[in-house]
């Protein structure tokens, strides 16, 4: 079942999705979550969970589509796209992120978005795509991932690909200086075998060994397995991350 969402056109080929408060109200908190197309990562139960757990906060969620899910295309083919671009070496994670970060900088100037309360947030593909633009944007303090894949080359899509400078060009412990002082909490099933339990401990643990002080700000939460592969995400889960990110902004 969908709900609704707003549709911004930021430019001719950038659209930037939204739902909460009305746009005129004002700057508010805002969080950026990514699952799979723009409207399904903000409509479409269950990858919507999360935005579900936000209604009634003052908090705006923006999302965008995702590579290999324009136009409608099967999100379950999504990743096998990724990996024929990149085996041909083509980069469209790049050009994608480089949209998100145009998204952004037109919504802080609209004034939709208070650029001293914004979070980054994802699940599965999407949590990889959170990371990467958490990266990019220093004004994300907080970044929230829900089973997130971590290597392209893990995952089987890619099993031919497992040497391809390219995929792991974005393996995410390849972020971990630029990460290392945001607030990042990583949730994970404890035999995830699609994008991996082991991989997802080893992300988090790059983000612990590239902070300075002790006390790192990196939370890996391990739960039962569900779903498919072990890659399902429970509701309390969700909420669990809606409440934590709430606390963040």
């Amino acid at each position: 079942m969908k709900g609704h969402c707003s549709a911004i056109t930021v430019a001719p080929d950038v659209t930037l999705y939204h739902v909460g408060p009305a746009l005129d109200h004002g700057p508010l908190p805002s969080i950026f979550y990514f699952a799979l197309s723009g409207p399904d990562s903000l409509t479409l139960d269950p990858f919507n969970q999360f935005v579900q757990f936000m209604q009634g906060r003052m908090v705006r969620i923006f999302s965008m589509t995702l590579p290999a899910h324009e136009n409608e295309l099967p999100a379950n083919n999504a990743m096998n796209v990724w990996a024929e671009e990149i085996g041909q070496g083509i980069d469209r994670l790049s050009p994608f992120l480089d949209s998100a970060q145009t998204a952004i900088h037109f919504a802080i100037k609209e004034k939709f978005i208070d650029p001293g309360k914004m979070a980054v947030a994802g699940l599965s593909r999407g949590g990889f795509i959170a990371a990467h633009l958490a990266a990019r944007e220093p004004r994300f303090r907080s970044l929230l991932a829900f089973a997130p894949l971590t290597q392209l080359s893990k995952i089987k899509e890619f099993s031919h690909l497992q040497d391809h400078p390219l995929a792991h060009h974005f393996d995410l412990m390849r972020l971990a200086k630029q990460l290392s002082d945001r607030h990042t909490r990583l949730y994970i099933g404890n035999r995830d075998t699609r994008v991996g339990t082991r991989e997802c401990f080893e992300f988090a643990m790059s983000l612990v060994e590239a902070k300075s002080e002790k006390s790192a700000q990196v939370e890996l939460i391990v739960s039962p397995s569900i779903g498919y592969m072990g890659h399902g995400t429970s509701p309390d889960i969700f909420q669990q991350g809606a409440q934590w990110l709430t606390a963040r902004l």
